[in-house]
């Protein structure tokens, strides 16, 4: 991959791949602590990436499925990294660089040897000011299926109407959509989320959340299986509630299945809902049945919980079969 001028707007990393799948959204540059306590008396701090539809974009390529990732980076040194990052991992890559704004940053802190907090300062990014004119249409018009997630239309007035526009050419093209809630109290309130929700998961085939972030959409009270029928109502003919530990759920054009979570000592659970979906997504797409697919989503979702970061531990699919092992070393 070549890195492009570093001027304003200026014209997409790649040239314009079809792939199987499209997803868009921001990837920020990522600050972490490597030991626990307040971040005042860190000496040092790692610097890496991540972005739910990056981390979602690497999971499923690792697992064979080709993709593009679309969106703005500042055209600065971190917007570099991101690129450089998303190349190595062999994902078609259309990026704005902006000159006029910079790549969103977030920190980890590891304030416990069990709790972290995110800080994120992504206001006024590069990545906030998607807009229309951003949306690889013709990549999406060809591909199998867009995938988007709740922080894109959460970004901006403009990321909003973005996303609209994708789902646009996906619904007249007829490909289809995958939709992740990803709620993130940062970026809005409960009420705005819950409306835009409502908005877009009748234009969605698949629908991931987890329960408190189904809640938000079809309203608290129920079990998870009757979240997932009222997302099914809404319009979206395949509901998966993620439950964490607990496993999920899902209802299927009106059928019912439920996987176990497979059982890890989980290191970093961050980009394990990302894992698990880009799981589901390969499968689906390789016409696999549900339950192959729920079985490879908490696999993949699993292997995510075992390495420190947003999406490194994601496995390739020859490295499935690992979490059944019974030997520590293999030769």
């Amino acid at each position: 991959m070549t890195l492009p001028k570093r001027a304003a707007d200026s014209a997409a990393v790649t040239p314009c791949h079809i792939t199987d799948v499209v997803t868009m959204g921001e990837t920020m540059a990522l600050m972490k602590a490597e030991t626990p306590g307040p971040l005042a008396h860190v000496a040092s701090l790692s610097l890496g990436m991540g972005g739910a539809e990056s981390n979602f974009a690497i999971a499923l390529r690792r697992l064979g499925t080709s993709v593009t990732w679309a969106g703005r980076v500042g055209a600065d040194s971190l917007g570099d990294m991101v690129l450089r990052e998303l190349a190595a991992e062999a994902i078609n890559t259309i990026a704005i660089r902006d000159d006029t704004a910079p790549t969103g940053l977030m920190i980890k802190e590891r304030r416990t040897a069990d709790a972290v907090k995110v800080w994120y300062y992504r206001r006024g990014s590069a990545g906030s000011r998607l807009c229309r004119d951003d949306v690889p249409a013709e990549q999406i018009t060809q591909a199998k299926l867009l995938h988007i997630t709740g922080i894109t239309p959460a970004l901006s007035a403009t990321a909003a109407d973005a996303v609209s526009y994708a789902l646009d050419c996906a619904q007249e093209a007829g490909t289809l959509v995958s939709f992740d809630l990803n709620y993130r109290a940062a970026l809005w309130s409960p009420e705005e989320a819950g409306e835009q929700y409502r908005r877009i998961i009748p234009r969605a085939d698949v629908v991931f959340a987890g329960d408190t972030e189904a809640a938000l959409a079809v309203g608290a009270g129920g079990d998870p299986w009757e979240l997932a029928r009222r997302i099914n109502e809404l319009g979206a003919p395949q509901a998966i509630i993620k439950l964490g530990a607990d496993g999920c759920v899902a209802v299927v054009d009106g059928t019912p299945h439920a996987q176990s979570a497979i059982p890890i000592r989980a290191v970093d659970t961050v980009g394990a809902g990302d894992a698990f979906v880009a799981g589901y997504i390969a499968e689906m797409l390789n016409g696999k049945d549900v339950p192959q697919r729920l079985l490879t989503a908490a696999r993949t979702g699993a292997f995510a919980c075992l390495v420190p970061g947003d999406w490194e531990g994601m496995p390739r699919r020859s490295e499935l079969d690992l979490l059944d092992a019974t030997e520590p070393v293999s030769r």
